[in-house]
C-alpha cells in the first residue's frame, strides 16, 4: 500500500472544500456530515488554506471565538504542505509524519483533486479486520 500512487489511495468522494468566508460553525456541519476531519479551504478553484478539527479546538474553542461568526479565513492554516497525486502514499505518510499533521491536500495542476489522511493507512487492514470479525460471528451463529 504504501508503494501505491496517492491517486489510487486519496480520499476523492470525502473531498470537502469551501471559501475563506465559510464559518467555521457551517464548516464543523459540513466536516460533519461528510464524515471527515479537514475541509480545505479554496478561493477561485485555488487552494488557500486547510481547516481541521484540531483547528477548531485550539484555534477557535480554546480562544474563545464565536464560531458562528469567524471565517475559516481567520484560523485556517494557510499555505499548507501538499502532496502531487503520482507520488506514493508512503510520501504523504512521511509528509504528515515529518511536520506533525493528520490530513495532506493533493494537488494536481494547482487545483486541489483530493486529500489524503493518516486514516488512510489504517482502512484496509480495517476492513480486513472487520470482514474476519463478521465471518467468525457467522460460524458462531451456524454452530447454535
Amino acid at each position: 500500500m504504501f508503494g501505491q500512487r496517492i491517486r489510487s489511495v486519496m480520499e476523492q468522494k470525502k473531498m470537502l472544500t469551501a471559501p475563506p468566508e465559510t464559518t467555521v460553525s457551517e464548516a464543523a456541519r459540513l466536516m460533519a456530515d461528510q464524515n471527515v476531519g479537514a475541509v480545505m479551504v479554496v478561493d477561485q478553484e485555488r487552494l488557500v488554506g486547510i481547516f481541521t478539527e484540531r483547528d477548531a479546538v485550539f484555534r477557535v474553542i480554546a480562544r474563545g471565538l464565536d464560531a458562528q461568526t469567524t471565517p475559516l479565513g481567520d484560523v485556517m492554516t494557510t499555505a499548507p504542505k501538499t502532496v502531487d497525486p503520482d507520488k506514493t502514499f508512503g510520501f504523504a505518510l512521511l509528509v504528515m509524519h515529518e511536520n506533525g499533521f493528520r490530513h495532506v491536500p493533493v494537488i494536481e495542476d494547482g487545483r486541489p483533486v483530493g486529500i489524503v489522511s493518516a486514516r488512510n493507512a489504517l482502512d484496509p487492514d480495517m476492513e480486513e479486520f472487520v470482514s474476519e470479525a463478521q465471518r467468525r460471528e457467522h460460524i458462531r451463529g451456524t454452530r447454535l
